[in-house]
């Protein structure tokens, strides 16, 4: 059986034309700075139910130009809400608008 080539010699191979290059020197290898404790905290992993927090939940998404976008993320800044309980307030102001309109016949 033939021995596999080296990267090396498959790269000299491929350069057979071409004067060999010098190999890039050697970076300077430098103590680390110890540490403080010999102990490493380990950080805990975290385990979360995929999809839990939006079991039940439809998302609805949009295209909106850059005003728009700037404008919700002052809203979301002034009102100290997420995306989705912006959206939920809006709705929610928008169909009480308009179940009003309905009730006193200005539809």
């Amino acid at each position: 059986m033939a021995k596999p080539a080296k990267a090396a010699d498959f790269l000299a191979k491929m350069n057979l034309g071409a004067e060999p290059e010098a190999p890039p020197p050697a970076p300077a290898v430098t103590a680390a700075p110890a540490a403080k404790s010999p102990r490493r905290e380990t950080p805990k992993p975290v385990v979360k139910a995929p999809g839990a927090s939006r079991q039940g939940l439809k998302h609805i998404g949009a295209y909106l130009d850059r005003e728009t976008v700037e404008k919700i993320a002052l809203l979301r800044a002034r009102l100290d809400l997420d995306n989705s309980e912006l959206v939920r307030h809006a709705i929610e102001r928008l169909y009480a608008a308009e179940g009003a309109k309905r009730k006193f016949g200005d539809a």
